[in-house]
């Protein structure tokens, strides 16, 4: 099978006008989502040709007449157009009304798409409405934020000449960038929940007072009673993207090569850290001799004063990997300030005698503005940051729908680049805490992180390893089960080294002969490179990923 030939286009002279006037272009983030994948594809302006292309991707475009005529002749001519919400510009040529706009609700793919049997919630859509007589299938349906079904579908498939244009109501990146980051600065106080389980209104700003999700449609609750955010929505919706892209590929009868997210050997990826609050020796070494007995490798968020040089040196020699944890707590005479960022992670270095630390978790998950942080650790040489995860009982889980390494977007300011620091939030902190969740929730943890393939992250600090003997019990327990249900426990350095060799794979080709061509650098890393095929294929062993069969096909470089 050939390779599909993949464009996106993405209009920079009109993305240029947005940002001037203070707008951002989150449908950019598409980049981001497909790199994560490292899915081949060719990056386009309104001014090149498109003929060439097997699918069209528009990313970001603009409403004049010309883009117009130059996508519908795309189409026209046997091409097919896939577009998350937008293509304003071509509704009235196709006989399209917009009846309404949907700030947030949520889809039910279940008959569409393999994947897909949740509704997904969504910060976005603009259903079309057809007012003539077309070619045109309905996939899917939207409901409002109280989940009343609407007379609308999530994509409407339109046959235009001998093309086709596949048009999402869902503006799809922009609802992902929304889930993960928030729609907005951190400026103020978020909304508790209203059954009192999660004050976020107690005049810290954090990182979770920008969360997207409702207090009542997107929680669960355990059989103990513990409440939680069950679904990896912006992860879930990542899926769609791919799914809903390889099924056209493959109708074509060609194919979409992918990277898998791990290694070969390895099935699953869970994550342990700490914050070291306090710095009781005794907590810290109870911590050590516990993980040193289960044999897991953990990190270690530092903050100031510290624990003795004793303990550093038994750190680094059980394999953990210490990190900063950033102090900008007022109350523990924290600043939010570039300088304070700088001068304790210069602290950290010194005292626990590190010459490049890796990791940052902020303290209480403080965090305000947009991306400033981001921006701190890049010109520090943190590579990756850990802040984006629950500080209360009652808004533990997939808090900002993603359990996958990413890289955030910047705002309009900065032209929604990407900041080159890989995010890691963390599903929960201290199981079994006498004010926090207990280990109920482990359970559908692990499962929504295997759902989807990302990482499962738990926070537990040493401090209540040590006073509160059922803490030490949950990390027990958390360990155990984890592992005998297939995770592998990393620390963030590693996660961060492989995500970024992952990033380093080039999918190039397939010979004539079928043979994949690939590009890398790496000396090191088993790569896995999966091929879609139909569902018929016959030749050798095949995985399902995104509801696909796809051949597996390990890569090293010799």
């Amino acid at each position: 099978m050939k390779i599909a030939k993949i464009g996106i286009l993405f209009d920079e002279k009109e993305a240029e006008l947005n940002w001037l006037e203070g707008r951002n272009i989150f449908g950019s983030y598409l980049f981001e989502i497909l790199d994560h994948v490292r899915l081949p594809y060719k990056r386009v302006s309104a001014t090149d040709e498109f003929k060439s292309f097997d699918v069209l991707i528009v990313s970001h475009s603009s409403n004049s007449e010309e883009a117009s005529i130059k996508i519908l002749a795309y189409a026209e001519a046997g091409g097919t157009v896939i577009s998350y919400g937008g293509l304003d510009a071509i509704r009235s040529k196709l006989g399209f009304s917009k009846p309404y706009i949907s700030k947030k609700g949520y889809a039910d793919l279940s008959n569409f798409l393999k994947e897909q049997t949740t509704p997904l919630r969504f910060l976005g859509a603009e259903p079309w409405k057809q007012e003539m007589t077309l070619d045109v299938t309905d996939f899917g349906s939207l409901a409002d934020e109280e989940k009343t079904w609407q007379d609308a579908s999530a994509l409407q498939q339109i046959k235009y000449g001998t093309g086709t244009i596949e048009r999402w109501s869902i503006a799809i990146p922009q609802t992902i960038v929304a889930l993960q980051q928030g729609t907005k600065p951190v400026v103020e106080d978020g909304p508790p929940a209203p059954d009192g389980s999660a004050n976020l209104d107690e005049g810290i700003l954090k990182a979770e007072d920008g969360f997207e999700l409702d207090w009542d449609l997107d929680r669960a609750f355990t059989e103990t009673g513990m409440p939680y955010f069950p679904h990896p929505y912006a992860d879930l919706w990542k899926e769609v993207i791919m799914e809903h892209l390889l099924k056209i590929v493959l109708e074509k009868g060609l194919t979409l090569p992918f990277l898998d997210y791990w290694p070969a050997d390895v099935q699953h990826v869970a994550m342990i850290s700490h914050d070291s609050d306090l710095n009781v020796d005794e907590s810290a070494q109870i911590t050590l001799d516990t993980l040193k007995a289960e044999n897991v490798q953990t990190t270690w968020c530092m903050i100031a004063p510290g624990y003795s040089s004793s303990i550093y040196d038994q750190i680094k020699k059980d394999g953990h990997e210490i990190a900063l944890h950033y102090n900008a707590l007022e109350q523990d005479e924290g600043v939010w300030s570039k300088e304070a960022f700088k001068t304790q992670l210069a602290w950290v270095e010194k005292v626990t005698n590190t010459k490049h630390t890796v990791s940052n978790k902020n303290h209480y998950t403080r965090f305000e503005g947009w991306g400033e942080l981001y921006a701190w650790c890049e010109n520090n040489g943190i590579q990756v940051d850990q802040s984006r995860g629950p500080s209360k009982k009652g808004n533990v889980g997939f808090l900002f729908g993603t359990c996958h390494p990413y890289f955030p977007i910047a705002w309009a300011d900065e032209k929604n680049r990407l900041y080159d620091v890989l995010e890691i939030g963390f599903l929960t902190q201290d199981l079994n805490h006498n004010t926090l969740s207990d280990v109920s929730i482990v359970q559908p943890f692990l499962d929504g992180v295997k759902r989807v393939n990302g990482v499962a992250h738990f926070l537990f600090h040493q401090y209540h390893i040590y006073h509160q003997p059922k803490v030490r019990e949950a990390i027990v327990q958390l360990i155990t089960t984890a592992k005998d249900q297939g995770f592998t426990f990393w620390t963030s350095k590693q996660i961060n080294d492989w995500e970024r060799a992952r990033r380093r794979v080039k999918i190039d080709d397939i010979s004539c002969s079928g043979a994949l061509m690939v590009s890398t650098q790496d000396e090191e890393n088993d790569f896995v490179i999966l091929i879609p095929v139909d569902e018929n294929h016959e030749d050798g062993a095949v995985v399902k990923r995104f509801g696909i069969s796809c051949k597996q096909v390990k890569v090293k470089r010799s």
